[in-house]
């Protein structure tokens, strides 16, 4: 074991131990705020809501004219992770400056955000599975992406969920729907919207919009490239889970 692969197991041991981290009284609270509010939305809304992010996510996620980088193969973590990084940065800078013109735009510019972020996240989750070697052609894995977008984007109680399936995922893949319409869609777009809420809701405010939607993009794909870094080291230390490059 090199010195970056231990780098790299101590920064994961403490990543997983974040994710298994019991709810604190403000997430408790958060939430309970949110799910107050989702009562009083009427069922129709969700629905159309549900619906509107499913299909958004399937042509971005599971469309066939969606092409993927070509693997990397017979690379060291220390190379693939230099690549993932910088990748990431890229991303960051791309998600800020969209931020900041659908922010500067008002409100209609500002709902604008929300499909073009979306893109940018996913286009991401592509390039990083690429890196570290595997085929997001694969359905199994564009399910695998699905599952690291919803960890980094959950409640405390939803993420050590996600979690528990991410961290033992060839297991977990045996239950899964072999149609992607049966996926829970609700659930995912639910805590989806209420985790960037509270983060993109100011981004609709005039004058402050640009700043607050730059900011904001920023993090959450810094937090998702966090994310997924530390899900592909687990499949990377996982021996029994080899790279699908078919």
């Amino acid at each position: 074991m090199d010195i970056y692969e231990k780098q790299v197991r101590f920064e994961l041991e403490i990543w997983q131990k974040a994710m298994i981290k019991d709810p604190s009284f403000a997430d408790i609270l958060s939430k309970k705020i949110q799910t107050r509010i989702n009562n009083v939305i009427p069922d129709k809304v969700h629905h159309a809501i549900t619906v509107t992010i499913q299909k958004m996510v399937q042509v971005v996620l599971f469309g066939s004219t969606y092409t993927s980088s070509k693997p990397l193969e017979s690379a060291s973590l220390q190379y693939r992770e230099a690549f993932v990084k910088r990748q990431i940065e890229i991303y960051k800078k791309t998600a800020s400056a969209e931020g900041a013109v659908t922010g500067a735009g008002g409100i209609l510019l500002g709902l604008a955000d929300f499909p073009l972020l979306l893109g940018i996240k996913i286009k991401l989750l592509f390039e990083i599975a690429a890196l570290y070697g595997y085929n997001a052609a694969d359905y199994r894995e564009r399910l695998y992406l699905l599952y690291v977008f919803q960890l980094a984007f959950s409640s405390r109680k939803r993420q050590k969920e996600v979690f528990s399936y991410v961290s033992e995922w060839d297991a977990y893949l045996e239950k899964l729907p072999a149609n992607v319409q049966d996926f829970d869609w609700r659930t995912f777009q639910q805590e989806y919207r209420d985790y960037i809420d509270l983060a993109k809701m100011a981004q609709l405010i005039p004058v402050i919009g640009a700043a607050v939607g730059a900011i904001a993009n920023y993090r959450l794909i810094d937090k998702l490239g966090i994310t997924a870094m530390n899900c592909y080291r687990i499949r990377e230390f996982s021996k029994d889970d080899p790279r699908k490059l078919a």
